[in-house]
């Protein structure tokens, strides 16, 4: 379904027209294409230890809750993530040179935060989620599997917001950007040296940041107004072309009598 959507928008800036219902469907989408690999683990070990001594049905229905508090943690997320969008469309359209230091910024704080100790506490929760899923056993009420699923889905947004707000300047629907997070957060997750990857990843940031300020076509999802421009001078180009091929008609019109 996420190829399918990215395939029919192409990659542009902000939200491409999108209404709110319509992103947030588009959003939960693209999440569980990108977060379902690595929460799956954390989902298995919980049905396995908690859930497994319920009857079939019923641990289906709690893991089904389990996933869909997960899903509600990066709504939330969404709605956060279509506000920055309007805004940089907004800001493409009035102040395209503006935007190119936006996304100079976009990577610098997404860089930064790779580094940050709350980023390693959240990433450390999420690679040893054991000691969490023991206190989540302690929780009561018919909800429980829900509330669980929202609570880690917290730690996960906290572990991942900075790599995905890289969308903003990209695109939210650039699919080669999509897979490669998908794959870092997958990595950093569960490979042994994933919070040495997490770092290296950081300082990757920190770098392409220092790149897009002399580069500002490494950003799609920032420059979609200077696309326009461009190819409204081809146009003109075009309509001096056949200018020329009616005035060459002429010529030949005057050399026929």
């Amino acid at each position: 379904m996420t190829l399918d959507q990215a395939r029919g928008m192409g990659v542009g800036p902000g939200t491409m027209g999108m209404s709110l219902p319509l992103f947030i469907t588009m959003w939960v989408v693209m999440m569980a294409a990108m977060m379902f690999p690595s929460v799956a683990p954390v989902a298995i070990l919980w049905s396995r230890t908690i859930v497994a001594r319920s009857s079939g049905a019923t641990r289906t229905w709690r893991i089904a809750q389990f996933v869909a508090g997960y899903l509600v943690a990066w709504t939330a997320y969404g709605l956060l993530a279509f506000g920055a969008l309007l805004l940089s469309e907004q800001l493409v359209e009035t102040a395209p040179e503006a935007a190119k230091w936006v996304g100079v910024g976009i990577f610098a704080v997404a860089g930064i935060y790779q580094l940050t100790p709350l980023k390693s506490a959240c990433l450390r929760h999420c690679r040893s989620p054991m000691m969490a899923l023991l206190h989540y056993g302690n929780f009561k009420g018919p909800a429980r599997d829900f509330r669980v699923g929202v609570h880690h889905g917290l730690y996960c947004v906290g572990c991942c917001w900075g790599l995905m707000i890289v969308l903003v300047a990209v695109g939210v629907m650039n699919v080669a950007a999509m897979a490669a997070l998908a794959a870092v957060i997958l990595v950093e997750k569960l490979w042994s040296r994933g919070e040495q990857l997490s770092k290296a990843v950081g300082l990757a940031f920190l770098v392409f940041a220092v790149l897009v300020a002399f580069e500002p076509s490494l950003l799609p999802g920032l420059r979609a107004a200077e696309t326009t421009m461009d190819g409204m001078g081809s146009m003109g180009d075009g309509m001096g072309s056949m200018d020329g091929m009616g005035s060459m008609g002429d010529g030949m019109g005057s050399m026929g009598p």
